[in-house]
């Protein structure tokens, strides 16, 4: 049913876009052309969607139909509300000049084409940068750098370096060079400690057979730490048995032993420094707005004291914003990531930031502070369903910590 719902809209949409069209030429065979490929694209879509995809995600010919669908969908809407912005005006106006029987004609048809080329130079850009977005920028890795300052960090972690990075998804890549290229650029950033922040995988364990070996290339004098995030549990795919789902989950812990990653599950590590000490914890998934909560902030504290300077991982910051922030066991930084960023928005780092997720999330992207505790959400390093990033970008995050107070 809701196939027939999404065609509807769609087509309502289409048509109300090729208006703009329509203005510049009402020949048979452009009409022809543009309802050929609207069609297309949503025909491609419902194909794809009723075809084996790889590990029963997003990836491959799936996910590129819901790209080339968000594509013309997108730019559609920004042409069907701008037609509609003028028709509201114009029908009202129409209607007043009818009724005082005015001479006049707000029905210019050189009002309506310039009306029309300004929404079809504005449907472009979204259009164009969606394109844009599964050819390249999915690929555009960024680093991005913090520093951060506590007045009761250890002497001995003054300028303690940090890298995270989040949401993989193995199971969406395809471009075994372009991933690589993201590895080394987290190598080069050379810092004490590397920790990834959940979603490994899609779904199954085994979208990571193609890709352990390059990711166990990541290494740290102090480790690598990782948590699992909502999706490595294999709760969205439809399992032959509950044992086949605990198994998978089973090998995923193995996935993370195998490359060299430790595992954290509800428990804490502390990193050890000329005899002074820092915590770091990690949780499970526990996200607000009906995602997993299998994260315990008690069990995987116990043991920390209350002095101790401490670093939580935990994959959905809406954790931090519930739980953490106000927790009577002060956590100076949590690491989080899982929202990408929704993988589209504007952004110019420094001066604005802008997503739709922003309505979804109030911890979306980039770091944020409250009495003194920080969270640093990552904008993630692979990608989901639409297979590609706009204007936020894949990022690698880089976090140095700072004895003393923040500059003014």
């Amino acid at each position: 049913m809701r196939w027939f719902i999404l065609a509807a809209i769609y087509l309502l949409v289409d048509l109300y876009a090729y208006q703009s069209i329509r203005v510049f030429s009402k020949n048979i065979w452009v009409a022809v052309i543009y309802f050929i490929c609207s069609a297309i694209v949503i025909f491609n879509l419902f194909y794809q969607f009723n075809q084996p995809a790889p590990n029963d995600g997003f990836g491959g010919g799936r996910g590129y139909a819901i790209g080339f669908f968000l594509a013309f969908f997108v730019g559609k809407i920004v042409l069907s509300l701008i037609l509609l912005g003028e028709d509201v005006v114009r029908l009202p106006v129409a209607g007043i000049q009818k009724l005082f029987g005015s001479s006049e004609s707000f029905e210019i048809p050189s009002r309506r084409k310039f009306i029309s080329t300004i929404a079809l130079g504005l449907a472009a850009i979204p259009f164009a940068g969606l394109l844009y977005g599964m050819y390249k920028g999915k690929y555009n890795f960024r680093v991005l750098r913090y520093t951060l300052y506590f007045e009761d960090l250890p002497d001995a972690f003054d300028g303690y370096r940090i890298s995270q990075i989040s949401d993989v998804h193995s199971g969406s890549f395809a471009n075994k060079n372009k991933i690589r290229y993201g590895v080394e650029l987290l190598k080069e950033q050379a810092s004490d400690m590397v920790v990834f922040t959940g979603d490994l995988v899609n779904n199954k364990a085994s979208e990571m057979d193609g890709w352990k070996e390059l990711f166990s290339e990541i290494k740290a004098p102090d480790g690598v730490y990782s948590i699992l995030g909502n999706h490595d549990y294999g709760d969205y795919h439809n399992w032959e048995s509950q044992a086949a789902k605990e198994q998978n989950l089973e090998n995923l812990k193995n996935t993370h032993s195998e490359m060299g990653w430790n595992l954290m599950l509800n428990e804490n590590r502390f990193i050890e420094k000329n005899g002074q000490r820092i915590a770091l914890v990690g949780v499970e998934n526990w996200g607000a707005g009906g995602f997993k909560k299998a994260g315990d902030l008690d069990k995987a504290g116990a043991g920390v004291n209350d002095d101790d300077f401490k670093i939580l991982l935990s994959h959905d910051p809406s954790h931090w914003e519930e739980e953490v922030k106000n927790h009577p066991k002060k956590y100076h930084l949590t690491m989080s990531g899982h929202t990408h960023g929704m993988q589209f928005g504007i952004e110019i780092p420094g001066w604005f930031k802008w997503s739709p997720v922003q309505y979804r999330y109030k911890h979306w992207a980039g770091i944020y502070e409250e009495a003194g505790r920080y969270i640093n959400v990552n904008r993630g390093f692979g990608f989901l369903a639409y297979p590609g990033r706009v204007g936020i970008w894949p990022e690698i995050s880089v976090i140095e910590l700072k004895k003393g107070s923040k500059p003014a």
